[in-house]
């Protein structure tokens, strides 16, 4: 896993919070809390596994304060804290090798945090194996993985960020990959189909790179994933694919490249919706959702929703548009009550 690092100020006022609190705060199965943070960055030498962070934060002075981890995952989003006061918050994070995409570099062993924020005060840090903890399992592509490098950011790679304690993101979404692809690799479908334990939500958006796939076997390749998860008890939900941002003088995005018609004339997003219902499984309509809001941004607004302007990229997504569109995949999550509403975060 790459190392991150913050603004001087921000190492200093981090190193202000750090040493108000004893080296041995925090415990538990892997944790030891203080003695494991320097410079901004966190290190917990624990197994691939499923982790219960929980961070006090605040210090003498007012401060803001978010969590990052492993492959640049969204874990706590800024928290503002007065002055001189405490809170506590905590999530659940998925620690696995490789630590990011699942055809990328392993990354470094155990897990990685990182401390930000605009005022970034941690006063206390406490890492757990999680019980119990509900996984939620993404397969998808490039627009939905935990992207190395910025600017870009796949969706699943902020989702975390919404979610509290109890419910992790196992992000198994990797760059390229078609329906064709991931079932084929043995590194994806493979791997993952047996991780899935009863009950586990398994979302899967592919179709960005199915240029050249025939709906048939596009159709096949939906229900033999939807047919697998089944086997192992979990719960599976089609997701259509996020809008390329292409419009139409009118401005509109009512034209094949920007809904995900491929040059064989096959709609994805209306495949999926067929399969979704004729195998009775939740749908996430994340085409129709992403199209009404990059329209009501417009040409200009929604740039920075992609990166037009950094890469002259209108399919890959920036932080912003990876954080907006991780939103509606939340908002969905609790509609279809597979995540309940008191474990995910709001606003």
């Amino acid at each position: 896993m790459r190392r991150f690092s913050i603004a001087v100020a921000a190492a200093v006022t981090l190193g202000t919070a750090l040493s108000s609190v004893p080296a041995h705060a925090g415990g538990g199965s892997g944790g030891r809390g203080l003695a494991h943070c320097t410079a901004g960055t966190c290190h917990f030498d624990v197994p691939p596994g499923t982790y219960d962070v929980r961070v006090t934060l605040g210090g003498k002075a007012a401060s803001g304060t978010s969590v990052s981890g492993e492959t640049r995952r969204s874990l706590l989003p800024e928290t503002a804290v007065p002055a001189g006061e405490r809170v506590t918050r905590s999530f659940t994070v998925n620690v696995r090798t490789p630590e990011g995409e699942p055809t990328g570099p392993a990354g470094t062993p155990g897990l990685d945090l990182r401390i930000g924020g605009s005022a970034p005060a941690l006063a206390g840090i406490e890492v757990k194996r999680a019980r119990h903890a509900r996984q939620i399992f993404l397969v998808g592509d490039s627009t939905v993985c935990d992207q190395p490098g910025d600017p870009y950011s796949g969706w699943g790679q902020q989702l975390p960020q919404y979610l509290r304690a109890g419910v992790s993101v196992a992000n198994y979404a990797d760059s390229g990959e078609s329906t064709v692809s991931y079932l084929g690799n043995p590194q994806l479908w493979a791997t993952v189909r047996p991780l899935i334990r009863p009950g586990d939500p398994v979302l899967v958006q592919l179709a960005h790179n199915d240029k050249t796939t025939d709906e048939a076997t596009y159709r096949a390749n939906l229900e033999t994933l939807v047919a697998g998860i089944r086997e192992r008890g979990g719960q599976p939900v089609l997701v259509t694919p996020i809008v390329r941002r292409w419009f139409n003088p009118d401005g509109t995005l009512n034209n094949g490249t920007a809904l995900l018609v491929n040059g064989l004339g096959v709609d994805h997003p209306a495949v999926t919706r067929s399969v979704a219902a004729a195998r009775d499984v939740p749908l996430i309509d994340l085409t129709a959702k992403t199209k009404a809001l990059v329209e009501s941004l417009g040409v200009e607004g929604s740039k920075a929703l992609y990166l037009t302007n950094e890469a002259r990229d209108n399919t890959h997504t920036s932080v912003r548009g990876a954080t907006a569109y991780a939103a509606l995949v939340r908002d969905e999550l609790v509609t279809r009550h597979l995540v309940p509403k008191g474990k995910v975060r709001v606003g």
